[in-house]
C-alpha cells in the first residue's frame, strides 16, 4: 500500500479483510459556533469507517503526544489490530489525516498506514457511499511500539539555533508567521529565530488533493529548504506541522517535528521571538 491512496483505490478495496478506514478529523482552532468532529462523524463517513478521535489524543494549549499506552488503548477500542492496514481521512481545513499518519508513525512503526488523497471532500464530491451511525467493531488488542526519534521538544530546538544546519519549517500562514495577524490562541505573535515560512495550505490543489511529487520539491526549493540537509517541522499546536513532514516522507525524506510548537514556544517568556 502507498502512503498516499486515491479515492478509486479505496472504494474498490471497502470491506477487504484487515483494511480499516479511520477518520481523523481534528479542527485545532475552532470556528463560531464550534465543530463537533465526532457529531459530523455520526452523522456521516465513508462506508465502515470508524472515528479516530484525534481531540481525545491531543491534550493542552499546545498539541502534545499522547502516552503510548493511550493511542494503543484508542487503536484497540476501535479494533485497529497490529496487523491492520489503515486509511486515514479527514474533513479538516488543517488536513488533520496527516497529524493522525505522523502519530501512527511514530507509535506504530510496523503498521501500513496511508492517507486518502481529498479526504471525505473529494469522496463526496465524487458522490460515493456515506453512511451514519457509528461503527462498532470488535475490540482488540493494539500493541505501542514507540519510537520517539523523530519528535523535538522545546530544548532541541533552542539547542539547535545557533547551528548551522539546523531547517526549522513553519507551517503557519504568513501573517502569523510575520505576526501581523494575533495569534488566536492569544499569545505573542511571531516566529521562531531562522525557521523558514511554508504555508501548509501551499501542499494542495483546489481540490484538496496533494500537490505532485516534482511540485512538492519545488515549493521546498522555492522556499530555500535543502532536502538533503535535516528538516524540522514546526505550526501553531503540532498539528499542521505534520503537512509538510508527510510531503518530505512523500519525497523519500525524513523530517523531525517539534510537537509543542509556537502554543509552547510563544507562551514561554523566556524564548526568543522573531516578528517582520
Amino acid at each position: 500500500m502507498q502512503s498516499l491512496v486515491s479515492t478509486a483505490w479505496l472504494a474498490d478495496r471497502l470491506g477487504t479483510p484487515g483494511l480499516i478506514v479511520l477518520d481523523a478529523t481534528f479542527v485545532p482552532v475552532q470556528p463560531d459556533p464550534p465543530r463537533d468532529e465526532a457529531a459530523e462523524y455520526r452523522s456521516g463517513h465513508i462506508p465502515r469507517a470508524r472515528f479516530l478521535d484525534l481531540r481525545a489524543l491531543s491534550t493542552g494549549q499546545a498539541t502534545s503526544l499522547p502516552a503510548a499506552d493511550k493511542l494503543a488503548g484508542r487503536l484497540g477500542a476501535i479494533g485497529v489490530g497490529d496487523d491492520a492496514q489503515v486509511v486515514l481521512y479527514d474533513n479538516s481545513p488543517h488536513h488533520s489525516a496527516a497529524r493522525a499518519w505522523w502519530l501512527l508513525r511514530r507509535f506504530a512503526r510496523g503498521l501500513p498506514v496511508a492517507i486518502l488523497d481529498g479526504g471525505f471532500a473529494r469522496w463526496r464530491a465524487e458522490g460515493r457511499p456515506v453512511e451514519a451511525g457509528v461503527d462498532r467493531p470488535t475490540p482488540t488488542r493494539f500493541g505501542a511500539d514507540p519510537d520517539l526519534a523523530a519528535v523535538r521538544t522545546r530544548a532541541m530546538v533552542l539547542a539547535a539555533l545557533d547551528k548551522d544546519g539546523a531547517q526549522l519549517v513553519d507551517a503557519r500562514s504568513p501573517a502569523r508567521f510575520d505576526g501581523s495577524e494575533a495569534d488566536p490562541r492569544g499569545l505573542p505573535s511571531g516566529h521562531i529565530p531562522g525557521s523558514i515560512n511554508l504555508h501548509y495550505a501551499r501542499f494542495f490543489r483546489d481540490d484538496g488533493t496533494w500537490r505532485s511529487p516534482g511540485e512538492l520539491a519545488a515549493l521546498f526549493a522555492a522556499a530555500g529548504v535543502d532536502l538533503d540537509r535535516p528538516v524540522t517541522t514546526t505550526c501553531g499546536s503540532g498539528i499542521t506541522a505534520a503537512i509538510p513532514a508527510f510531503a518530505l516522507h512523500l519525497l523519500g525524506r525524513d523530517a523531525a517535528l517539534y510537537d509543542g510548537s509556537w502554543g509552547e514556544w510563544a507562551a514561554d517568556p523566556q524564548t526568543p521571538k522573531v516578528t517582520a
